[in-house]
């Protein structure tokens, strides 16, 4: 293709622009920040917008060898004189048109500048005479990643995965030089740039252009998005990405006629090696559409009948995303192709989730689950609870007996806070630990963890704190860490070899609604922060009417009850509320978050005291679910065990219980009764 301008522009420049490579570019890009942000007054947003552009017309003409990025001294001097700026606005604007006929997947047709003509005229004053298409991928490459870093920590965070955990789950699929990777959900390109550096790294002569136009792929809803993640690839390798902007949960025959049009691939599905990918989830963006809904077995309601779950013909009001991204991704792979996932809590445990959990095992083999932080995602700006899962399409329907791979990372490098603060391996004395050339090593799991999954795949004994191995027929109907955890699996059998009973066994558990919620009364109201958790005592209680009453009011307690949470962030914890209902707190109203323990078999005292131990709150902290609020359902709470010693220990302990609520009422007696008299 061929511009066509006017004579006065061609001949305006007779000499041909000298180009040269930068090993400073993070400073100029940064000076580009800093002036449009003091001159044109643009959002963080807008100006990272406006560089990306400027970037792709640079690309397009070092590409075209048409060097039209240009502008002469006299130029400047005009423009920011406020004269003569129409030749050097129609050049550039016509650079900007070629572009868009370019990228003509990411840009609009009425896309212009939003920069003021004194910008433009710096922004290209200071980069015509760099050459980017022929600089050093690691000066160009790195000044755009850190420098897009930092405009993340501006508001565009929600678009990035940390680094660690996508270098973490490129080193666990091990990407191979003849193998197909696609990121369905790629945003700015996180995971198969690094992939790409990977396969850079452990392939000395691998042609990185070849090998990111036929092997790297992605699809990326966000048009500015989409830009971002083009432009790394073009800054890397000088390459176009195969990066399709579109709906990756659009019906895949469509998006494959698109991906034909700029691609070498024809067909998506069942044609990659490996899916690496962290798709958008939360219930709050919830797919609806019916048609679109339809064209996926998860978009249907399941049923569940013994012990198995079907796929009714209803489809789903609503479906979450990152339920739906679970089955595209297993759409694209390969059979014996390899997924590596990061998913919320709730996907591994949740019990309204065992349908998707048994259609995962159903398809594909899981090769591992690794458990995040919660902070792990607070730099990017949510708290969200997620962990990674890695699974191998089903190449038939055998299922055979095989090892699965647990684990977990509990220090990320870098502090849980809004800045991410790096954090560093330190020696008793507190200074900050060195390696053999010089660096600082930062205070991770990541390579604790990677040196664990290579023993795993050479069928070696694993002897680690952070990682333990669990046969798959083993599995029942989750897939988190903490319910498989060798340390809980130890506490259930040796409880079992003991004399012990359910909890569902030993006493009645209410959750029935109050009646005396539908009446027109003063009632006392108790929440979770009414109870002291050390002493087993409830200490507070709010006087209200029932029509002043939180939706979450519900239960009746009396007299000799146990009460014990069941939601909170505290629940398993030693912050666990338990308290014993006296006769002070007779008919109250308490919140859902508790359950009432009423007519128990065996010694309330000793229930109480057992409501307080290790024992107890390990298994609740082994049940309990929810990325957002932990809960325990009311079926794992009955199916807690309950060690049950001798008469005589027993009878001991809940004596020594009992005595302890004595001796707190006769020093809070003591304590009423004293008067200061002035």
């Amino acid at each position: 293709m061929c511009y066509t301008f006017d004579t006065k522009l061609k001949t305006m420049f007779d000499t041909k622009l000298f180009l040269s490579q930068d090993k400073n570019l993070l400073k100029k890009f940064e000076e580009i920040h800093n002036y449009i942000y003091a001159n044109d007054g643009l959002s963080e947003q807008q100006i990272l917008d406006e560089f990306i552009k400027i970037l792709f017309i640079k690309f397009t003409d070092e590409k075209n060898d048409k060097q039209l990025f240009t502008i002469s001294k006299q130029e400047v001097v005009d423009i920011n004189s406020g004269t003569k700026k129409s030749l050097f606005i129609k050049r550039i604007s016509k650079l900007l048109e070629k572009t868009k006929i370019e990228y003509k997947d990411i840009f609009d047709k009425k896309e212009k500048f939003v920069l003021s003509s004194q910008s433009l005229a710096y922004i290209v004053n200071k980069l015509q005479n760099v050459d980017f298409y022929n600089s050093t991928k690691d000066a160009k490459g790195l000044a755009f990643q850190k420098f897009l870093g930092r405009q993340a920590k501006g508001g565009r965070g929600q678009f990035f995965t940390p680094e660690p955990v996508i270098d973490f789950c490129v080193e666990i699929l091990q990407p191979k030089p003849n193998e197909k990777i696609i990121d369905p959900a790629c945003g700015t390109g996180g995971f198969i740039f690094s992939a790409l550096k990977y396969i850079e790294k452990n392939n000395k002569n691998i042609n990185l252009q070849k090998y990111t136009k036929e092997n790297i792929f992605g699809i990326e809803i966000n048009q500015r998005i989409t830009q971002i993640a083009k432009m790394k690839f073009l800054l890397e390798c000088n390459g176009d990405a195969n990066v399709l902007c579109n709906n990756a949960l659009s019906d895949i025959d469509e998006l494959s006629l698109q991906f034909a049009d700029f691609s070498n691939i024809k067909h998506l599905q069942n044609s990659f090696d490996i899916v690496l990918t962290n798709p958008p989830f939360g219930s709050q963006g919830r797919i609806s559409n019916q048609k679109q809904l339809a064209k996926y077995e998860l978009g249907y309601k399941w049923t569940k009948h013994k012990n198995t779950y079907y796929k009714s013909k209803k489809i789903q009001k609503g479906q979450v995303p990152d339920i739906l991204f679970i089955e595209k991704s297993l759409q694209l792979l390969k059979p014996e192709g390899r997924l590596g996932i990061v998913l919320p809590n709730g996907i591994f445990e949740n019990s309204s989730l065992e349908y998707l959990r048994l259609y995962i095992k159903e398809k594909a083999n899981i090769i591992s689950v690794v458990r995040l932080p919660q902070e792990t995602f607070i730099p990017y700006g949510t708290g969200v609870k997620a962990s990674l899962l890695f699974i191998q399409k089903k190449n038939n329907t055998t299922s055979k007996k095989y090892n699965i791979f647990f684990s977990k990372i509990d220090k990320l490098g870098y502090q849980g806070n809004k800045n991410g603060t790096p954090e560093y391996l330190k020696d008793k004395y507190g200074r900050i630990e060195i390696d053999k050339t010089g660096n600082q090593i930062l205070n991770e799991d990541y390579s604790t963890v990677i040196k664990d999954y290579k023993l795993f795949k050479k069928e070696e004994n694993i002897n680690s704190l952070n990682s333990f191995l669990l046969s798959n027929t083993e599995l029942k109907g989750r897939l988190d860490y903490d319910y498989y955890s060798p340390e809980n699996r130890k506490l259930i059998n040796k409880l079992k070899n003991v004399k012990s009973a359910r909890l569902g066994d030993l006493v009645q558990i209410v959750k029935t609604k109050s009646k005396r919620l539908k009446s027109d009364e003063q009632v006392e109201y108790i929440e979770l922060s009414d109870i002291n958790t050390h002493s087993f005592e409830i200490i507070n209680s709010t006087l209200l009417n029932t029509y002043e009453l939180p939706s979450r009011a519900s239960y009746e307690i009396k007299e000799g009850d146990i009460i014990t949470a069941v939601a909170g962030n505290s629940i398993g914890s030693h912050k666990h509320a338990t308290a014993y209902v006296t006769n002070e707190f007779e008919n109250a109203i308490c919140t859902n978050g508790f359950r009432i323990f009423r007519k128990p078999i065996i010694d309330p005292f000793y229930l109480l005291f057992y409501l307080k131990s290790d024992a107890f709150l390990k298994q609740v902290f082994m049940y309990r679910t929810g990325a957002a609020i932990p809960a325990i359902s009311d079926n794992d709470l009955a199916n807690i065990l309950v060690y049950l010693p001798n008469e005589q220990k027993l009878s001991r302990i809940s004596e020594n219980v009992k005595q302890s609520f004595t001796l707190r009422k006769s020093a809070k007696e003591k304590l009423t009764s004293i008067e200061l008299i002035i």
